[in-house]
């Protein structure tokens, strides 16, 4: 994955690649990387792999998604998706009864740029119409989430469970031991 993402960033956008080619060249490297060689057996699989995982049935949503998202939106906060994933995102999202909560979906396949650059909060804020300010960002990686959201001037939490590590430089009040807990965050 590494690799492939360092050759092909962003899924082999700018470089004629689809997503799905992407994610079939990395199934299939990984499987030759371990002795199998059958390149008709490594592409069936490759293929299925990529479509299995654009229903619901390969994705978790968390505890408490959907009720926080609904609240969220009653009380009318302009929400969206930025995500590090490709353009089957709008479809899991549909398929997980997701989607219908945000405004907008931003993938850094669609952009041409990954969290953490700046230009994909940038162009998520762009489309939610506020300043970064005014925006809060919940994510589950430190570096990529959470840091990134706050150097483009936004609110950043960090979902994270008990037991999962600490960062000294973070505020407590910015983790969220689950996604529920923001609706507490936002009430304050």
């Amino acid at each position: 994955y590494r690799a492939q993402s360092q050759r092909f960033p962003n899924y082999g956008r700018g470089r004629g690649l689809s997503s799905q080619q992407w994610w079939v060249d990395v199934v299939k490297q990984t499987f030759r990387l371990s002795g199998v060689h059958e390149d008709e057996v490594l592409t069936l699989m490759a293929e299925n792999l990529y479509r299995d995982f654009c229903s619901a049935h390969n994705w978790e949503v968390l505890p408490g998604a959907g009720e926080t998202l609904s609240w969220c939106c009653q009380r009318g906060f302009r929400m969206g998706v930025v995500s590090n994933f490709d353009n089957r995102l709008e479809n899991i999202l549909s398929q997980c009864n997701l989607r219908h909560h945000f405004e907008f979906v931003v993938t850094s396949e669609d952009v041409g740029f990954a969290k953490p650059d700046r230009r994909i909060f940038e162009k998520a804020l762009r489309l939610g119409g506020v300043p970064p300010e005014q925006a809060a960002h919940v994510g589950d990686d430190y570096t990529r989430d959470y840091k990134a959201a706050r150097a483009v001037g936004m609110h950043g939490f960090l979902l994270r469970a008990a037991g999962q590590g600490e960062e000294p430089e973070m505020p407590p009040e910015h983790v969220l031991p689950t996604l529920s807990h923001l609706l507490a965050l936002i009430e304050k």
